[in-house]
């Protein structure tokens, strides 16, 4: 403690050696009532306690009264934290040191990214139905099958035209088969059906389709040994 005496009035202070800014609590015998004063801030005054604080680097004196004894010129030590002789000049600033750039929110998005493109991708796949390939069928096999499944004439035109184009024959041989008139009918009602806006002439599609069967050659009968 330090003890400061003017006429009759004494006090201690804390700590010893205050530095700018530090809080400083004066404590007197008696009540005290601290006057204003450019030189420092009164921070709290109860009783016989004042806590004033200063910004100055230097000393300074505080009035005020205590009891009914008026003081003047308290002298508060305080303690320079400059070194001796500082020509008071800043020190160089140094520049800000750049953060690294948050690279944790980019990997997520990336990683969802991929999540999300693989989800889709299975949804597609397993969502995309199974191409079921067609077993290989002979023509005659196949002939057969279009002619069942023909519900206009234009189908089984198309049917017939398929079976003698994939069917080996000569020239004399579809020339012939071309005249018969079954097969002429059905591919004249197939062109009408598809070009003549009158559409086919009236005949019977039934009979028409079983007369298409008989393009295909009968089969040979085995002699009985």
């Amino acid at each position: 403690m330090i003890p400061a005496l003017l006429l009759i009035v004494t006090a201690t202070f804390h700590p010893k050696a205050p530095t700018v800014g530090d809080l400083i609590t004066i404590d007197f015998e008696k009540r005290v009532e601290l006057e204003p004063s450019p030189h420092y801030e009164l921070v709290s005054q109860r009783g016989s306690r004042a806590v004033i604080r200063s910004f100055e680097p230097e000393p300074f004196t505080i009035n005020g009264r205590v009891g009914d004894v008026e003081f003047r010129e308290m002298v508060v030590p305080m303690r320079s934290v400059l070194k001796p002789k500082d020509n008071l000049t800043p020190a160089p600033l140094k520049p800000p040191l750049a953060e690294p750039y948050p690279k944790l929110p980019f990997v997520l998005i990336g990683i969802a990214a991929l999540v999300a493109a693989a989800a889709w991708t299975a949804v597609a796949l397993l969502a995309k139905p199974r191409e079921v390939a067609e077993p290989v069928m002979i023509p005659t096999d196949r002939f057969r099958k279009d002619v069942a499944r023909a519900r206009t004439w234009a189908q089984l035109a198309d049917a017939v035209r398929e079976y003698l184009a994939v069917t080996t024959m000569t020239t004399e041989e579809t020339l012939r088969i071309t005249r018969v008139p079954a097969v002429a009918e059905i591919l004249a009602q197939g062109d009408l059906e598809k070009f003549s806006p009158w559409g086919p002439r009236p005949a019977d599609f039934a009979a028409m389709k079983k007369r298409a069967l008989e393009l295909i050659p009968p089969e040979p009968v085995e002699e009985a040994a």
